[in-house]
This record gives C-alpha cells, structure tokens and sequence, in this order.
C-alpha cells in the first residue's frame, strides 16, 4: 500500500507520472485507504527511507521524459509489491520543499551531417519514501 499524507489525513494513492502533464510526478487519492495523520503515527513505525531516482537518454524528447518517470513508477511499485501486508509505503517528499521534478539537458550533436538534440533527463531531488511497520 502506498499512501500520502494530505492535510490531516494519510490516504491511500496512486502514482500518476505523466510526460505531458504539468506536474509529471503526482499521486491520485484511491479511496481505500485513510486515517488521520495521529493516528497513524501512533499505529505505525517508521523501519526504513528510502530515495528513488532515475535518469534517460536520447534523441527524443518524450521518449526521454516518459523513460524516465516509467522508471520511477516502476521503482515505486516494486517496491511497494515487495512489502509485508502489515507495512505501507509513505511518500514523504513535500510540496514546495523537496518535491521531485524531472531536469532535462540538451546538446546538439553531428549525425549524418545533420545537427541533433540530444536530451537527458533524471529526476532531481529524489522521491523520499518511507518504509511503516504496523506497530502490535
């Protein structure tokens, strides 16, 4: 289970990385999961951070975006599969703080004669995440 805190609440999302959408890295409330934010701290402890990040390249530009947030989301799901039904996956990275956001560098370069862009892209800072254990 992957979750969020909002406000006062910790709910349950869903990862939305989008290329093409304003903010590329964003999660969609689900609706399955959700308890106020005391609460939850009170239930669960944190056993382990983690920092997820990726990096692309190539000669098209969306190509390039859509490898590398795909990376990321894979990274979250993966992990978030590998745990314990008695542990959650919080995203700890803040709004306005330190919230991940793909960098993009362009060189051109000499193929067939012809001038190309090249692009890289990674993500930078890196999502933060946090491994909970349900406390007994």
């Amino acid at each position: 289970m992957i979750v969020k805190r909002y406000g006062t609440s910790v709910s349950s999302v869903t990862p939305v990385f989008q290329s093409r959408a304003l903010t590329e890295i964003s999660f969609r409330r689900d609706g399955d999961f959700s308890m106020p934010v005391e609460e939850f701290f009170d239930r669960y402890t944190r056993t382990e951070a983690r920092e997820l990040s990726a990096e692309s390249q190539g000669d098209v530009q969306d190509e390039v975006e859509q490898a590398v947030l795909g990376s990321l989301q894979t990274q979250l799901l993966e992990l978030s599969e590998a745990l314990w039904p008695d542990h959650a996956l919080v995203i700890e990275s803040e709004p306005g703080v330190d919230y991940p956001k793909t960098r993009e560098r362009k060189t051109t370069t000499v193929a067939a004669g012809e001038n190309r862009l090249y692009f890289y892209r990674w993500i930078d800072p890196p999502l933060r995440v946090g491994v909970y254990r349900k406390k007994y």
